[in-house]
């Protein structure tokens, strides 16, 4: 095999329960991940050695922001799980999915190069998610391009059937550090309701529904620090959006929509937003998960 090209989908959450920080410094957490059809492009090949070359529209966001550290990282654990010396591919990325902008891009990268090596070393799909886990908590969710619901720390996951959604994707001009948002919870933690409601709404694609549940428990303190969160959900609200939320650990923005003519509008009153869909439309790999939540079965 000479080469393999993986989709790196960008992700939102559209809940996130915490529920409170564990003994290992992570947090227990309950969140339903969708991903979205904003992706990446992760192209590996054999190499004597390791590289990777980060090139497209937000290269230079990624080298700002310190580099794809986790795409090496899951590298260097699979090639420890195929028993090989050392890691060795080309690794070229397209970068198209925001930089530390709460859309999991980096874990996103990871999991597509983790399905690429899995193709090339003839790693199985159990292994596969053993190492996602070890890379980091958003990489095993992201390891199939699918709708999830993660417990634990990110390590748990269930699929979950997802009905197509639209959405307005609004990115803002700083980052949030994923640590920096979990302590900013610990000082004031408050947890949100259970999240069967989320889950139902998105597979039954009751939208309205949908967009009265949707919570992110990182969202207060984010918004109490960058009060951008919070004047970009207003002016979504005001233009009609269903539902609008801070995604992951910020700080990005994003608004459930009914339809694309509404997308567009939405677009229009929130400068440098975007449109997007979730699922993505071409959906091929399917890893190794375990079954709903017991409470959230339909």
């Amino acid at each position: 095999m000479s080469e393999v090209i993986e989709r790196a989908y960008a992700k939102l959450n559209v809940c996130l329960r915490v529920l409170g920080r564990r003994d290992d410094g992570y947090h227990d957490l309950e969140s339903l991940i969708l991903p979205l059809e904003l992706h990446d492009t992760v192209t590996v090949e054999p190499a004597e050695t390791f590289s990777v070359t980060v090139e497209g529209e937000r290269a230079g966001e990624l080298a700002a922001a310190g580099g794809e550290t986790l795409v090496a990282k899951a590298a260097e654990i699979a090639a420890r799980r195929a028993d090989r010396a050392a890691a060795s591919a080309r690794v070229v990325i397209q970068k198209r999915v925001p930089v530390a902008a709460g859309m999991g891009g980096g874990s996103a990268d990871a999991a597509a190069l983790l399905r690429a090596l899995g193709s090339l070393w003839g790693l199985p799909q159990g292994a596969l998610a053993e190492v996602a886990a070890e890379v980091g908590s958003d990489v095993p969710a992201l390891l199939a391009p699918e709708a999830v619901f993660v417990r634990g720390r990110g390590d748990r996951v269930a699929p979950v059937h997802a009905q197509p959604t639209i959405w307005v994707v609004a990115p803002l001009p700083f980052r949030v550090r994923t640590p920096d948002a979990y302590a900013w919870w610990d000082e004031a933690p408050v947890t949100g309701s259970d999240p069967g409601a989320t889950v139902g709404a998105l597979e039954t694609g009751r939208l309205e529904r949908l967009g009265e549940a949707l919570f992110n428990d990182l969202q207060f303190g984010v918004a109490q620090r960058h009060p951008q969160v919070t004047e970009a959900i207003e002016a979504f609200t005001i233009a009609g959006a269903l539902g609008a939320i801070m995604t992951g650990s910020g700080p990005t923005v994003v608004a459930l929509v009914s339809g694309e003519e509404h997308a567009q509008s939405l677009a229009n009153a929130v400068p440098g937003s975007f449109v997007t869909t979730g699922p993505p439309r071409t959906m091929g790999y399917r890893s190794g998960v375990d079954s709903l939540p017991t409470g959230l079965e339909t």
